[in-house]
């Protein structure tokens, strides 16, 4: 478990099961004594995977709070320590990276990496953020901003996002690191009709927050996008080619 292996090991790790039918909780309840203690977990039904991250929250003791989604791991053994190091240092909110996506078929290989470098709270009415699963915000920071939206299927990050960039104006500090890897295929970016529903409940999210908006500029991120899969394949061609 990448959790496990991190560096850094002052950290509670809350795990929310949606009453799983596999073999989630044996899988668990396996590890948990590794954890000595720092491991909690829940098994019961929830709305969805936007109520399952309300209910970690809540549960949370520490003072920083981050979210690593199901099938999602991290990249090194340092995340952590890295994310420690950074708040230590810098007195800001939040902190967030990169991180990069593979196929089931070849955990090794990249297929897009995605860069919150360029992110800047005015680009959210474009419909760019940074990367949901690198961001670490203070707890005190999440009580200002609430909880996520469960009104929203999609897009409840986003909106989560634009409350705390746009609307309570947080600091952060962005590191050019990669955080995460994540799986293709995810409710996001599963299909056209999940595309269509993110354009719709970004519209929503930005009109609820007065944040002016509308589908040609929300659109234009998909450009953006395609540029992300280019550079990532250009990388992989050349490294190839070593």
């Amino acid at each position: 478990m990448s959790v496990f292996q991190q560096t850094y090991a002052d950290y509670e790790y809350i795990i929310i099961d949606g009453k799983s039918k596999d073999e989630t909780i044996e899988i668990i309840k396996e590890y948990e004594r590794n954890f000595h203690g720092r491991m909690k977990w829940i098994s019961e039904k929830d709305y969805g995977i936007y109520d399952a991250m309300n209910k970690g929250i809540s549960l949370a003791t520490g003072d920083i709070i981050g979210i690593l989604n199901s099938d999602d791991f991290f990249t090194s053994d340092d995340v952590l320590e890295t994310v420690a190091k950074t708040f230590k240092k810098y007195d800001v909110d939040a902190v967030y990276g990169d991180i990069h996506f593979v196929n089931d078929n070849n955990l090794k290989k990249c297929v897009r990496y995605y860069s919150s470098k360029i992110f800047r709270p005015s680009l959210m009415r474009f419909g760019l953020m940074p990367a949901h699963p690198s961001l670490y915000l203070k707890k005190n920071a999440i009580n200002k901003i609430g909880f996520y939206d469960t009104s929203f299927k999609i897009a409840a990050d986003f909106d989560f996002l634009l409350r705390a960039f746009c609307i309570h104006k947080i600091s952060a500090k962005y590191i050019e690191k990669d955080f995460v890897t994540m799986r293709t295929g995810g409710a996001s970016t599963a299909n056209l009709r999940s595309r269509w529903i993110i354009m719709k409940e970004h519209l929503k999210s930005c009109n609820n927050n007065h944040i002016y908006t509308n589908v040609f500029l929300l659109s234009l991120r998909y450009f953006y996008k395609v540029y992300e899969i280019l550079i990532t394949n250009k990388q992989l061609d050349q490294k190839d080619n070593i």
